[in-house]
């Protein structure tokens, strides 16, 4: 055993000396999330009596119990779970598939991997760092959580603390395995996004029809186990087994099957192309690198258009009378009509998430540059602008493209006229194009910092869904982009901040260009 380990010791020192940064913000953000939302729900909902109605009310809405599942207990600490509970438990998933693909597969696809393992390495050490590292990220979401929920009950933030970090891990490990069974990092990340997705929309499923959290559905989702965990509301630890079981499961397969293969192998079979090419064109290539991706995210945007539209019509029992839950809402949507509110929030939302979607198209070729395959393609008499050109076409259409069906989806599932919901949609791809102009920048001109794009898309996100319940002031919140945009549908537009941040975004593609152009290729 202990060969097959050797050199696990230092392969997790350099996980998390690589991470330093990425693991610290992943666990503050998640961990600080849920630990913030005592003081915003305390100052929503200040006394029992209205806990209670809200508990009572949210619990019979089907559509809240779809996005935040059902209220097992009403005091401060029970709605904390239930309101930021699974979206804290999605948040450690992600981070957790990030970092194990990270040490795994990409380690693997791009050459390092090998050069690793003709050292004193254990077949199985990379591996076992990797996971290292996740649970490193899960143990300090589940500590902040912990110690930030003790003040309402030492049981019920401990419960918490460690069914957010156990969902994590049971993540992290179904990407361990994913990253056995793949030839790609890209892909690896996409099946177990994939199995996040699907652990939601289950989830979801199940608590839309059953108000005690009790459903099949909602059982057979990891996220589901979480919830059912019950912090606050009468613990059942024994859930936690149920957690750890599939992590050891998933942990024995993924051992198993990586001293089955070798470095840089994988058991699914990479399809092979056609004898001969017929891309005749830098543009046809990214098409064919990034149409899989695109689709992927086409069906979840219109998926998502229609469950949100579907809870329009409950938007007033969001909120019932409390006043401070309305401000909220209009803070985040910008309009006095309640109903107009609630979608320009989701419209919101959509946007800042379109912007993820956007960051990773533009840095599709980054990640071509560093793995080599950019250099070929280069070497002929395709120029540098011409083939990044090929890539932002997929990110700045393909961003256009998904809102588009973010808002058709709101407007079908709500029923009311089209018009109005697509146009604020639209409305948002100023500030998405601004984010992506930030990659393309940081791209061009600073290859090695190109990463931090996608800091800055969580940071927006981040300030546009947890800023206003924090009341975070208007300056923090207009750091965003997206804070600067008209809050559509409802009020009158405005075309001053649209222009200025279409004007900004096409600035920032110019110079991220030019700086591609003048500098080395990394190699």
């Amino acid at each position: 055993m202990s060969a097959v380990l050797a050199g696990t010791g230092t392969l997790t020192r350099l996980a998390l000396r690589r991470d330093r940064l990425v693991i610290p913000v992943w666990a503050l953000v998640t961990g600080g999330l849920v630990a913030s939302g005592v003081g915003s729900l305390e100052g929503l909902y200040g006394t029992a009596a209205e806990r209670a109605e809200v508990a009572a009310s949210m619990t019979a809405n089907s559509s809240m119990r779809a996005l935040y599942g059902p209220v097992f207990d009403d005091s401060l600490g029970g709605l904390v779970a239930w309101r930021f509970g699974t979206f804290a438990a999605v948040l450690a998933a992600v981070a957790s598939l990030i970092v194990v693909v990270r040490h795994t597969r990409e380690e693997e696809e791009t050459g390092r991997q090998e050069m690793l393992s003709a050292g004193a390495v254990g077949r199985r050490a990379p591996l076992t760092a990797a996971l290292l590292a996740a649970l490193t990220v899960n143990a300090a979401v589940a500590l902040i959580v912990t110690a930030g929920l003790a003040g309402q009950g030492a049981a019920g933030a401990l419960a918490l603390g460690l069914a957010i970090g156990g969902t994590g891990m049971v993540f992290a490990t179904t990407a361990a395995l994913a990253a056995q069974l793949t030839e790609s990092a890209r892909l690896a990340k996409g099946l177990t996004g994939g199995a996040v997705g699907l652990a939601f929309v289950l989830r979801a499923a199940g608590d839309s029809g059953s108000a005690d959290g009790s459903s099949v559905l909602t059982w057979l989702s990891p996220i589901g186990w979480a919830e059912n965990v019950r912090a606050f509301a009468g613990e059942r630890w024994w859930v936690l087994l149920l957690i750890a079981a599939a992590v050891l499961v998933q942990t024995a397969a993924a051992y198993a099957l990586t001293g089955r293969r070798d470095v840089g192998a994988s058991f699914l079979a990479t399809r092979p192309g056609p004898a001969e090419g017929g891309l005749a064109t830098a543009g046809a290539l990214a098409w064919r690198l990034q149409r899989g991706t695109l689709l992927g995210w086409s069906l979840g945007f219109l998926l998502g258009g229609l469950v949100f539209g579907g809870m329009v019509e409950g938007a007033a029992d969001i909120v019932g009378d409390n006043e401070q839950a309305r401000q909220i809402f209009e803070r985040m949507g910008g309009q006095s009509a309640l109903t107009d509110a609630f979608l320009a929030t989701m419209v919101s939302l959509f946007g800042m998430v379109a912007a993820l979607f956007a960051v990773g198209s533009v840095l599709r070729p980054h990640g071509e540059e560093t793995s080599g395959r950019a250099e070929p393609l280069l070497a002929n008499a395709l120029g540098r602008v011409r083939w990044a050109t090929g890539h932002l076409v997929i990110a700045f259409g393909g961003s256009a493209l998904i809102l588009l069906l973010a808002g058709l989806g709101l407007a079908l599932s709500y029923g009311h006229d089209a018009g109005p919901v697509l146009g604020a949609s639209l409305a948002q791809l100023p500030a998405v194009w601004t984010l992506a102009g930030l990659a393309v920048l940081l791209w061009g001109a600073a290859p090695k910092a190109a990463t931090a794009a996608w800091g800055a898309a969580g940071l927006c996100l981040a300030l546009g869904w947890v800023g206003p319940a924090l009341e975070l002031p208007q300056a923090a919140l207009n750091l965003s982009p997206f804070g600067h945009l008209p809050k559509l549908p409802g009020p009158e537009m405005s075309w001053t901040p649209v222009v200025a941040l279409t004007v900004l975004a096409a600035a920032l593609v110019t110079a991220g260009l030019a700086g591609l152009r003048r500098r080395d290729m990394l190699s």
